[in-house]
């Protein structure tokens, strides 16, 4: 008798890294460590993204190549070290476990794709993802280790070349591509997937991405991604996915969905000046 053996259904899960899969921004973590503040470090990015001078998401790499605080105290071994600051979300190797070999049938290949310096995301990552699944942004050093120049920043259309390259690699569909984000460097790698019936998932409650994404989840525990996942790739409904977590000796506690309406409104002035003439005038006596 002849034995079919059935091909898992390849799919890409790509993942940004700050505020994504972290609780905390490298750029801010390097600065504090380098002995710049936060504060300072956020107004000079606040700066970059009202001039449009580099793309969203790639402030930190250019005050590391041209601020003369970042240039003289910077050095490729802080990079290590401010990765091993950062506050991570829960769960993530368990999250690139399930995804490579729990859904029977399919196999999801986990990367992350960062504007933060790679050194950076592949040190809080150690032990977690492997360092050929994590795309950050290249620095060239000299042997004292300081900055000398830069390779590829993987900010705005930089993340849509890396999923196109990773795509290419893979020989997948493009609806078989998974983007994971949280904020407005994510929306050119977002609407570049929506065109291509890809699956977009935001991860906060940013206008500048909930309004791009086709799902949002908001947890602070990274298998919070594969509900989504799990419902517009497989089709699943809330039984069949509790019932999932549950053989992976996990449970979902919480469960909430709502819909946001984001609204502005503000008065045109005309209905108050209706309003005024049909009010009497006060008589005084």
């Amino acid at each position: 008798m002849q034995v079919v053996t059935q091909i898992a259904k390849q799919y890409l899960v790509a993942s940004d890294f700050d505020q994504t899969l972290s609780f905390h921004d490298s750029g801010v973590v390097l600065s504090e460590l380098v002995g710049v503040s936060s504060e300072e470090f956020e107004r000079k990015t606040a700066i970059l993204s009202a001039q449009n001078l580099v793309q969203q998401g790639g402030e930190l790499a250019y005050l590391l190549l041209h601020d003369p605080q970042f240039k003289a105290r910077v050095r490729k071994e802080h990079f290590m070290a401010a990765g091993k600051k950062i506050r991570l979300k829960k769960n993530i190797k368990r999250l690139c476990e399930i995804l490579a070999d729990a859904v029977e049938g399919y196999r999801f290949e986990f990367h992350v794709i960062s504007a933060a310096p790679e050194e950076v995301v592949q040190s809080a990552l150690e032990n977690i993802v492997a360092p050929d699944h994590i795309h950050g942004t290249l620095l060239e050093y000299d042997d004292a280790g300081r900055i000398v120049g830069l390779i590829r920043v993987n900010a705005g259309y930089g993340k849509v070349a890396v999923m196109d390259d990773l795509q290419a690699k893979l020989q997948i569909g493009a609806d078989r591509i998974v983007y994971i984000g949280d904020g407005s460097s994510d929306v050119h790698v977002m609407l570049h997937l929506n065109r291509r019936e890809g699956v977009t998932v935001a991860v906060s409650a940013a206008r500048s991405i909930t309004q791009i994404a086709k799902r949002t989840v908001l947890s602070d525990d990274a298998l919070s991604v594969l509900v989504p996942i799990l419902e517009e790739i497989l089709g699943w409904g809330r039984p069949q996915i509790r019932g999932f977590f549950e053989a992976q000796g996990l449970v979902i506690q919480d469960w909430d969905r709502a819909q946001a309406d984001w609204l502005t409104i503000r008065s045109t002035g005309i209905r108050d000046a209706e309003l005024e003439e049909e009010t009497p005038s006060a008589v005084s006596s």
